[in-house]
């Protein structure tokens, strides 16, 4: 029986309950706990802002509640702040290769996001708030430990860049020679041609095919589709084809899907589809081109995934997974593809803040600077795995022409501070004068191709770009250099256009050679075609603007009416496949770069030279101008 008894100096109420002593003891001890789990309570558990207003300053309180409210409306905003953001795959459809940085950047861009959407700050879905300070800060809810920050949110600033440019883009033309004129509305007229027949016959399609009068679709640029669009931006243009520009803008806005699957050229769709998106962004501001660009770039990126660094040539822009093509040495990759992603990915991180692409090509840079160099000269093949040369074999057409290219043209748009581009570009020429560089018993000087020490006396039609290389490098270099590169530079031009000139056509073959008593001719059936290629005409132009020396306008016209009266069908122009019979058939190919380069270097030959001035401009091996970098054009953004 329990005994009801009340001690002295203690309260009443257990002897209420008829305890004994050792009962008091542990129900005093279950009550302790109880009270320390629920004051316990009110601070640990999340989100208990209605019992922190008891205790907590009101400072404090009032951002805990925001911040929670900010959290809950993210949801509702995210789908717009995401249009905005270049697009990733989804984590289910994540390949095998894909970038170890993705998520980094991913929760980057999302605080960047959150952070340019004004106030009050928003955060990203499924990130939970900490107050610290009275100020709310987003936290992944992940495990993963926060990303560095790498820099304040910013926004390119288009007009600081525009008053920055030296030239009107499309220049003055104060007192202009009436005949230059003519020449060039005929370009002009050219270009209207063929845009207007791909409108017609293959809009939407890669290429036209003129004398079938439909579309080419092709397997170079993974499902991706309009190249001819994106190739033909920029030209329109510079043109002052309006209506047309419009269209092709258009096509941009409402087709142009970057959602395929498909085996793509890393090559092909960066030089084409990236650099006309960011050459037409640079000359219009159109934003739809620069977003464009930046989603684009984002599915190149696991390309990169390899032991070195050094990027596969070919990715499946759905999935991810890249490998090297079928037919180049043991799995390498190919020096002219590799080494020509700079100039278009130093602008993807200059207009995204994202410094992966500009990081992705300078490693690139590092690994080329590391390997030893046969004679100081490049080989074609690398192994992606080892970093190692798969075979000797150099060239400055094929395969390896455009690396060199980008390393003169890197220090140029850098405004000249890119000096270890500019070395390494002093550097190769250098060893391609000693070893190369060759005269024929006729007097023509051209570049032969080396093979381990063993030369084959040939040019490509694709090597004839050197020539305005050369010159642009020479009117950059030391006096001493100087006017021994220029005269380098006149002479191999002058040998592609012997190339022409030795036609029955008056266009050129796609290699020529200088053996068994034949010079710049080609010898060999399978390398008598033309198909409407560039190169020739690029020279022309860079030496026109250089020197000023009216044969190259000469010899430009003498292509434009070789062009017209062998090349232009009844719906557009084709590529012919043989240069030395003056009745050729076509290949019934209208290549998305004569639109984009050969039209473009023709028409800027009868320009002034204030029309995409070299003084503002570079131009990529696709010949989609983009800007030297005058300056930081990154906008503060406010907080």
């Amino acid at each position: 029986m329990v005994v009801l008894r009340k001690l002295p100096g203690m309260p009443g109420w257990p002897a209420a309950l008829g305890l004994r002593l050792p009962q008091k003891f542990l129900f005093l001890l279950f009550l302790s706990g109880l009270l320390t789990l629920c004051f316990g309570a009110l601070f640990l558990l999340p989100d208990s802002s209605r019992f922190k207003r008891l205790f907590l300053p009101r400072r404090a309180t009032a951002s805990a509640s925001s911040s929670s409210s900010a959290s809950s409306s993210s949801a509702s905003s995210s789908s717009t702040r995401d249009t905005d953001l270049p697009r990733s795959p989804p984590a289910a459809a994540e390949p095998r290769h894909a970038s170890p940085a993705a998520p980094r950047r991913l929760r980057e861009k999302l605080r960047t996001a959150a952070r340019m959407a004004g106030p009050p700050a928003r955060t990203a879905p499924g990130s939970r708030q900490q107050v610290q300070g009275g100020e709310s800060r987003a936290q992944p809810a992940s495990a993963a430990p926060p990303a560095r920050e790498t820099r304040a949110p910013f926004r390119f600033d288009y007009e600081r860049f525009r008053r920055s440019l030296r030239h009107p883009v499309r220049g003055g033309r104060p007192g202009e020679d009436p005949e230059t004129r003519a020449r060039r509305m005929k370009i002009k007229e050219m270009m209207k041609f063929a845009w207007d027949n791909y409108k017609q016959y293959a809009l939407g399609k890669n290429e036209l095919r003129p004398l079938t009068k439909n579309g080419h679709i092709g397997n170079m640029f993974g499902g991706l589709r309009g190249a001819t669009v994106i190739d033909a931006l920029d030209t329109l243009y510079i043109m002052e084809l309006e209506e047309e520009f419009q269209e092709a803008k258009e096509w941009v806005e409402k087709s142009f899907d970057l959602n395929v699957n498909g085996e793509a050229s890393l090559f092909e769709v960066n030089i084409r589809y990236i650099g006309g998106l960011l050459a037409t962004y640079y000359l219009t501001g159109e934003e739809v081109f620069k977003s464009k660009a930046l989603e684009l770039g984002e599915k190149l990126l696991p390309a990169f995934n390899t032991p070195t660094g050094i990027p596969r040539g070919v990715i499946n822009l759905g999935s991810g997974m890249s490998w090297s093509w079928g037919w180049a040495s043991a799995g390498s990759s190919i020096l002219a593809e590799f080494g020509t992603l700079h100039l278009e990915f130093l602008h993807l991180s200059e207009l995204s803040g994202n410094p992966v692409f500009a990081e992705k090509v300078m490693n690139i840079r590092r690994v080329l600077n590391r390997v030893e160099k046969p004679q100081g000269l490049y080989p074609n093949f690398l192994s992606p795995v080892t970093g190692s040369w798969v075979q000797h074999h150099v060239s400055i057409g094929g395969l390896g022409d455009s690396f060199y290219e980008y390393l003169i043209k890197s220090w140029l748009m850098s405004d000249k501070k890119d000096s270890e581009a500019k070395k390494m570009y002093d550097d190769a020429l250098e060893a391609i004068e000693k070893h190369l560089v060759k005269k024929s018993a006729g007097g023509l000087t051209y570049i032969a191709e080396w093979r381990g020490g063993i030369l084959d006396h040939k040019m490509g039609h694709l090597a004839c770009f050197s020539g305005g290389m050369i010159a642009l490098g020479a009117e950059h270099a030391a006096e001493e250099r100087r006017q021994r590169h220029m005269e380098l530079a006149a002479e191999i031009t002058s040998t592609c256009h012997e190339s022409y000139a030795r036609s029955d056509t008056k266009l050129g073959p796609e290699a020529f050679r200088f053996d068994a008593g034949s010079e710049a001719m080609a010898t060999r059936l399978s390398e008598r075609y033309y198909i409407l290629r560039p190169e020739v005409v690029e020279s022309y132009m860079y030496l026109w603007r250089l020197t000023h020396d009216p044969k190259y306008r000469h010899w430009g016209w003498e292509v434009v009416k070789a062009l017209e009266k062998h090349c232009r069908v009844e719906a557009g122009f084709s590529g012919i496949r043989d240069v030395y019979t003056t009745t050729p058939t076509h290949d019934n190919m209208q290549q998305s770069f004569f639109l984009a380069e050969t039209l473009k270097y023709l028409y800027l030959l009868f320009c002034e030279d204030d029309v995409l001035s070299l003084e503002d401009w570079v131009f990529n091996t696709e010949a989609h101008p983009l800007p030297i970098n005058h300056t930081d054009f990154k906008a503060a953004v406010q907080p």
